[in-house]
């Protein structure tokens, strides 16, 4: 499944920082996990949405306290 992963911004803006195929396993460890890195930033999840339409999930994401961006 393609998923959309966007940064929430300290301002409030939203910011896409990946799109891509995850796999089922992936998909499947977001019952279990909070935080998720990538590019080397971590970042914490805040929530997911399922856009039927596109056929893609996106996961709103914020900064990791400690983290950078």
């Amino acid at each position: 499944m393609k998923v959309v992963l966007v940064q929430k911004l300290p301002g409030g803006s939203l910011r896409k920082i990946d799109e891509r195929s995850w796999s089922a396993d992936m998909l499947a460890a977001l019952h279990h996990i909070n935080y998720l890195t990538i590019g080397g930033e971590e970042f914490e999840t805040v929530e997911g949405r399922l856009n039927v339409d596109e056929g893609v999930m996106e996961l709103l994401l914020i900064s990791a306290p400690g983290g950078s961006s």
